[in-house]
């Protein structure tokens, strides 16, 4: 995984894609094109809409940025009759405008994984002090290494 790790101390807030450390991870996932990124948790130890407010500030810092729409689906309470559903809905979505989809953590929903795998790229995302960092490399290993442009820390 290509590493890019930003330290930020909040994940509910408004006014998040106006701060720098927002702006800079942001930028470093685009060194990967992409049309469709998830956000997975590294692990349990978050609530579970934690990668939908993620996924709405990277949207709004990212619509900043390019001046197009970038849509949030949230997939972090999928039932397994509902993913073929979502998956095509991304990719029907992602011809047009970027998507990124809110996922909850491999260890708690069944279909995370192949939405991760069915986006173009992931990001981890890492609450610290929360979750264990064997989570993290089990999450990694299930979703693949090199399917993950980066990650991005919470609470430091």
């Amino acid at each position: 995984m290509n590493q890019q790790i930003v330290p930020l101390s909040q994940t509910n807030s408004g006014d998040l894609w106006l701060m720098a450390d927002w702006q800079r991870l942001w930028l470093s996932i685009q060194a990967r094109p992409w049309r469709s990124l998830a956000l997975v948790p590294a692990g349990v130890g978050a609530p579970l809409d934690t990668t939908v407010h993620i996924a709405t500030a990277l949207a709004r810092t990212g619509m900043r940025h390019i001046g197009t729409q970038i849509h949030v689906a949230d997939g972090t309470d999928l039932r397994l009759e509902d993913a073929t559903e979502l998956t095509v809905q991304v990719r029907e979505s992602s011809r047009t405008d970027l998507v990124i989809v809110a996922l909850a953590p491999v260890n708690v929903n069944p279909v995370t994984v192949p939405l991760a795998q069915a986006a173009d790229c992931a990001v981890l995302c890492v609450l610290l002090n929360q979750m264990r960092l064997t989570d993290a490399k089990h999450t990694t290993d299930e979703i693949g290494h090199d399917h993950f442009v980066g990650a991005v820390t919470l609470g430091g």
